[in-house]
């Protein structure tokens, strides 16, 4: 996809203050400094639109990005890293499961991990999870120009196992850095986009 206007729409805390133009959203999950900002940046081809940070548990709410007035991009608080309140946590994790398991206009969720590390036990929990309600996801292992090229097929393997990764479930090397995995990660968004697309134009026949 060629991004040719994208912005920052809304941090929000419920429903009630979601977008209501019914574009398709693509939701990314994953710990905290996982690189969630700066993959987006990458994404969209600015430089700050998302906030990165060196501090853990920054983004506390849903953000939403808009992107060519055609899809959102809606960044999720990390998790596993961030210094707050046990029922900060718990508030986070009510948020994101309602997100989840009742936005119709959710089309894919990115769980994002670091390729140089195993998963953590948030990331298993996350993708059993999703995997659990039968969510369309794709795990995209950020930070891939931090390792040298001859170690890429161990650490993918790692994370493959590590998530008993079902069949059918995307699975993208990336880095934000270099742009390794963007066109690639834009078509595999585009194809749950259309995909989605097609079968309410069927449903509606």
């Amino acid at each position: 996809m060629k991004v040719t206007n994208s912005e920052f729409v809304i941090s929000a805390v419920g429903p009630d203050q979601y977008p209501v133009d019914g574009l398709p959203e693509i939701a990314l999950a994953g710990r905290s400094n996982v690189g969630k900002s700066s993959l987006i940046n990458r994404m969209i081809n600015r430089k700050n639109l998302a906030r990165t940070s060196s501090t853990p548990g920054k983004t506390q709410h849903l953000n939403y990005y808009r992107i060519n007035d055609e899809l959102y991009f809606v960044d999720f608080p990390g998790y596993g890293y961030a210094k707050v309140s046990k029922t900060k946590r718990q508030v986070w994790g009510e948020m994101i499961e309602k997100y989840l398991l009742e936005r119709e206009t959710l089309r894919l969720v990115m769980l994002i991990v670091d390729l140089r590390h195993p998963p953590s036990k948030d990331d298993e929990m996350m993708y059993d999870w999703l995997k659990h309600y039968d969510m369309p996801v794709c795990v995209v292992a950020t930070k891939a120009d931090k390792i040298p090229k001859s170690r890429w097929p161990k650490h993918l393997k790692i994370i493959r196992e590590s998530l008993a990764m079902r069949a059918g479930d995307g699975f993208i090397m990336f880095s934000s850095e270099e742009g390794l995995g963007k066109d690639q990660l834009w078509s595999h968004i585009n194809q749950h986009i259309r995909s989605e697309d097609m079968s309410l134009e069927e449903s509606e026949e």
